[in-house]
């Protein structure tokens, strides 16, 4: 076995043995429970981290889209995500309708 089938093995094996523990623990903690808090935490900021590299450093077919349109439509969900009080649904739709008008203006 080479050096980058046993990183996803392990990491498979990692990700496997977290998952059993979670839903070991999670039918026994509150919801407002400090373990939940951090996993939240920790899943919104990963979440972030990869929007980030989605915008800044897109790969596939966001790589035709000028970044002008990608960060407007950023804004945008980021703002419907707020003013909705953390919808996800319209944030979406917001963000790709403000992505797609920028497009459309910058003639691409």
């Amino acid at each position: 076995m080479d050096g980058r089938s046993l990183a996803l093995a392990l990491s498979i094996a990692a990700m496997l043995g977290l998952r059993a523990l979670g839903l070991l623990v999670a039918g026994r903690l509150r919801p407002d429970h400090p373990l939940i808090a951090w996993a939240s935490a920790v899943s919104q900021a990963t979440l972030s981290a990869f929007v980030a590299l989605a915008v800044v450093l897109p790969g596939g077919a966001a790589a035709s889209l000028p970044l002008a349109a990608r960060l407007v439509g950023l804004a945008a969900g980021l703002l419907a995500w707020w003013w909705g009080g953390g919808r996800l649904l319209p944030a979406l739709l917001a963000g790709l309708a403000a992505l797609v008008a920028v497009r459309a203006l910058l003639g691409g």
